[in-house]
């Protein structure tokens, strides 16, 4: 029997743009919510979203993972396909070195209707209303 790779899902926003920042990282049927990430854009959030996934995963000591997440930019970036500047660039280099400590991390792209963490965000925000 073979080992399924691990889907983590991350996502981040923020209200207004900018404005107070929220993350999620779902996997394994865990939600992590963090409603206080500090204040910034959405793009900003989205970073912090997919670092706090790849923390979870260097957590779990997981070597066979993917993240997931509906940021087409943020993925991009991270992959190399795109530059990444100002902000942006800074957060690539966390990225970086907290991929160093381990397995090179897959990042792939999806739609928001998959993104589990973004379900998850949603959800919480009417919740709190």
């Amino acid at each position: 029997m073979t080992a399924r790779r691990t889907k983590i899902y991350f996502d981040g926003g923020c209200r207004p743009n900018p404005g107070a920042m929220e993350i999620a990282v779902v996997a394994g049927g865990a939600i992590e919510i963090d409603r206080d990430v500090g204040v910034g854009s959405s793009m900003d959030a989205e970073w912090l979203a997919l670092i706090a996934a790849l923390r979870l995963a260097r957590r779990r000591g997981l070597a066979d993972f993917v993240l997931l997440g509906d940021a087409a930019a943020v993925v991009h970036q991270a992959t190399g396909a795109v530059r990444a500047r100002g902000d942006a660039a800074r957060h690539l280099a966390t990225f970086r070195a907290l991929a160093e400590d381990g397995p090179v991390p897959r990042i792939r792209h999806i739609k928001r209707t998959q993104n589990l963490a973004g379900i998850a965000l949603a959800r919480a925000g009417e919740v709190r209303k």
